[in-house]
C-alpha cells in the first residue's frame, strides 16, 4: 500500500481516536484493504460548501473528526473576522444517519471555543436553519445533511450571515484555515456545554410565519381549501413542517405518503431519496392516482428540494422536471403580483446558467428585471445582496427542484415551496383549469422551451481524473456541429470568456470562474456540461425550443423537441 496512506493508517491507530475508531481501521486493514486505501487515499475535501462524503473511518470519510476539525477551522476564521465580538452560530439537521451526532459535535466545537450555539432541539428543514441565522442576527450556521445524496453519505453546509452558503471571499479562506488543521489535538472537542442553547417550537412558529405572509391569493386557498394535496416528505425533515404549513395556509384536504412519513436515514422505500428521481415520487404518485388528488408534492431529506406531479391535457399523472416547476413559480408570482397591483417596478428574478431560459422571457414581456448566476443559491443570495438596495426580489430558482421565495431565507426552501405551488394548483381549479393547462398556456405565450439532463458517474481514486478528462477533450477540441447543427457560440466559464463563431467577437463573462462548458447551436439548442461540486459525477444538461402556436399541437412538438435532445445525446457519444 502507498506509504502515504499507511502513514495515515498509523496515525489513527496511534494517535487521540477513541478505540471504537481504532477498531474500525484494525477491521478494514484486516478485511478490506481496498476500502482502506479509499478512506485513507486524502483528506475529505472542505470544499466552497463545506463537506460531503460517505461515513466511516478515515480521512476521506464523514466522521466525528473530520466535522470536528473542519468546524475548529471554521471558528477559527470566524474569530479573525469578528474580534472579541460575540458569535453567535446556528446549527440543524436532516434525517440522516449520523445527523444528530455530527450536528451535536459541531455544537460542541463552537462551544467549547466560546461561540453561542443556537441547536435545533431535533431535525428540522434545512432553509429554517437559513431562516433562523438570519432571525437570531448569527455570524454563521452548519446544517448536517447530505440533501439528496444515496444514504452512505452526510454532509457539513457551512453558512454565513445573511443565511446563505460562503461564497468568496469567505469560502476560500474558511478551507485556508480548515488546511491549518493538521490533528485531532487542534480541537477544542468540549468544555462549553452551557453555550448552548436548543430550538425548537418557537422558531418553527416565526418561521412559518414568514412562509405563510408569501402568499398572494389568501381569498382563492379559502375558496378552494379542499383541493387534495398528496404529499411526502420521503423519509425526510418535511414531515416536521411542511402539514402544518399547508393548514396554516388554509389547506384542509392534505394526505401524507405514510410510507415514506417517517424520518429515516436508511430511506427504506427509495435508492435516492431525491424528488428529481422518478422512483423516489412512484409511491405519493400512486396515491396520487388512487385519490384522484389535484397535486402530489414531495420533498428530499433536508427540504429544500420539492418535485410535483400533476394531470396532463390528456388526465394522465405526470412528474414535473425542475425546469417546468421553475417556468410555473415565475410565471405566478411575476403575473400574480401585477394582477394584485403589488407589483414593483425594481422587481427582480434570479436563475442559473444550467437551467431554462424561458423565466427570462417571461421576465422580459413582463417588464421584470432578470439575472443569471452560477449554479448554487449561494450564487443567487450574492446577488440579492449586491442589489438590495437598488431592485426587489421576488423569486430565484434552479432547474435542479430548487425555489427560494422572499427575502426569509438565502437558501432554496422546498416548503414555501409546496405552499407555493398548492397555490398556484387552487388558483387555477379556481378558474376550471389545471397547473398543466396553465403550463401549455405559457408555452404558446413564451416559446416552447424543452429541457433534459444525464449525469454520468464516475466513482472511486479514479474518477475526478476521468471527469477532469472530459472537460479538458470538449474545452480543448470542441465540437462544431451538434446534432446537425452548427455550434455558433461557446461559453467556457472557467476562462470566463465566450466567443461567437459567427462575428468573430469573443467577450469576458463576468461571472466568477467555474467550470462549465456551454455550446450553442444554430437552431436554438444550448448544450451545458458540468461536473458537480458534491458529487462523483458529470452533469449534461440540454435545452431546446420551438413555437406552441395552440393546445392542440403540444404532442407533435414534444415528441419533435424529446427526438432532438436524443439526437444531441447520440451526436455527442454520451
Amino acid at each position: 500500500m502507498d506509504a502515504i496512506i499507511l502513514g495515515k493508517v498509523n496515525e489513527w491507530l496511534q494517535g487521540n481516536y477513541d478505540e471504537a475508531t481504532k477498531e474500525a481501521v484494525k477491521k478494514l486493514q484486516a478485511e478490506n484493504e481496498h476500502e482502506l486505501a479509499e478512506s485513507f487515499y486524502k483528506n475529505l475535501e472542505f470544499g466552497t460548501g463545506g463537506l460531503r462524503g460517505i461515513m466511516g473511518v478515515g480521512t476521506n470519510r464523514m466522521n466525528k473528526y473530520t466535522v470536528g476539525m473542519a468546524t475548529q477551522g471554521f471558528v477559527n476564521y470566524l474569530k479573525k473576522v469578528y474580534g472579541n465580538a460575540e458569535i453567535k452560530v446556528a446549527i440543524g439537521h436532516d434525517s440522516r444517519n449520523n445527523s444528530r451526532f455530527f450536528a451535536e459535535t459541531t455544537a460542541n466545537v463552537f462551544a467549547a471555543n466560546g461561540c453561542k450555539v443556537f441547536l435545533f432541539e431535533a431535525l428540522r428543514p434545512t432553509p429554517e436553519l437559513s431562516f433562523a441565522i438570519r432571525y437570531l442576527k448569527c455570524q454563521a450556521g452548519v446544517v448536517c445533511t447530505a440533501s439528496h445524496n444515496p444514504k452512505e453519505y452526510n454532509g457539513y453546509k457551512a453558512y454565513w450571515n445573511d443565511g446563505s452558503q460562503l461564497v468568496p471571499p469567505h469560502d476560500k479562506n474558511v478551507i485556508k484555515e480548515v488546511e491549518v488543521i493538521a490533528s485531532v489535538d487542534d480541537v477544542q472537542w468540549n468544555g462549553g456545554e452551557a453555550n448552548i442553547s436548543l430550538m425548537g417550537k418557537e422558531m418553527d412558529d416565526a418561521y412559518m410565519q414568514m412562509v405563510k405572509d408569501l402568499s398572494v391569493y389568501p381569498e382563492i386557498i379559502a375558496k378552494q381549501h379542499n383541493l387534495k394535496i398528496v404529499y411526502t416528505p420521503i423519509h425526510g425533515t418535511g414531515i416536521t413542517i411542511v402539514p402544518e404549513t399547508l393548514k396554516r395556509f388554509g389547506f384542509t384536504n392534505v394526505h401524507i405518503v405514510e410510507e415514506q412519513a417517517t424520518p429515516d436515514g436508511n430511506f427504506p422505500t427509495v435508492v435516492y431519496p431525491n424528488p428529481e428521481e422518478t422512483e423516489a415520487m412512484s409511491i405519493g404518485l400512486k396515491k396520487a392516482i388512487e385519490l384522484d388528488a389535484d397535486i402530489l408534492c414531495g420533498t428530499d431529506p433536508d427540504s429544500d428540494r420539492v418535485g410535483i406531479g400533476i394531470k396532463n391535457h390528456k388526465g394522465e399523472w405526470v412528474l414535473m422536471n425542475g425546469n417546468q416547476t421553475l417556468a410555473l413559480a415565475f410565471a405566478y408570482l411575476i403575473e400574480a403580483r401585477r394582477t394584485k397591483g403589488i407589483a414593483k417596478a425594481n422587481d427582480m428574478v434570479i436563475s442559473t446558467i444550467v437551467s431554462t431560459d424561458m423565466v427570462h422571457e417571461i421576465a422580459k414581456q413582463n417588464d421584470v428585471n432578470s439575472y443569471n448566476v452560477l449554479t448554487g443559491f449561494k450564487w443567487i443570495a450574492e446577488l440579492i445582496r449586491e442589489k438590495e438596495n437598488d431592485e426587489n426580489y421576488i423569486i430565484g430558482g434552479e432547474e435542479s427542484f430548487g425555489l427560494m421565495i422572499g427575502n426569509g431565507t438565502r437558501d432554496k426552501d422546498a416548503v414555501s415551496a409546496v405552499a407555493l405551488l398548492c397555490e398556484m394548483a387552487a388558483f387555477e381549479k379556481e378558474q376550471g383549469r389545471s397547473l398543466f393547462d396553465k403550463l401549455i398556456d405559457l408555452y404558446i405565450k413564451y416559446g416552447f422551451y424543452y429541457e433534459s439532463l444525464i449525469s454520468i458517474t464516475k466513482k472511486g481514486m479514479n474518477g475526478q481524473a476521468e471527469i477532469a478528462a472530459m472537460m479538458e477533450t470538449f474545452r480543448n477540441n470542441p465540437p462544431k456541429e451538434i446534432n446537425c447543427s452548427k455550434v455558433v457560440e461557446i461559453l467556457d466559464y472557467e476562462k470566463q470568456i465566450g466567443k461567437d463563431f459567427e462575428s468573430g467577437d469573443s467577450w469576458k463573462i463576468e461571472l466568477p470562474k467555474s467550470n462549465v462548458l456551454q455550446f450553442v447551436t444554430a437552431d436554438g439548442s444550448k448544450i451545458s456540461a458540468r461536473p458537480s461540486g458534491t458529487e462523483p459525477k458529470i452533469k449534461f444538461y440540454f435545452s431546446v425550443k420551438t413555437k406552441l402556436n395552440s393546445k392542440d399541437e403540444y404532442d407533435k412538438r414534444f415528441a419533435e423537441l424529446e427526438s432532438k435532445i436524443q439526437g444531441i445525446i447520440k451526436s455527442m457519444n454520451l
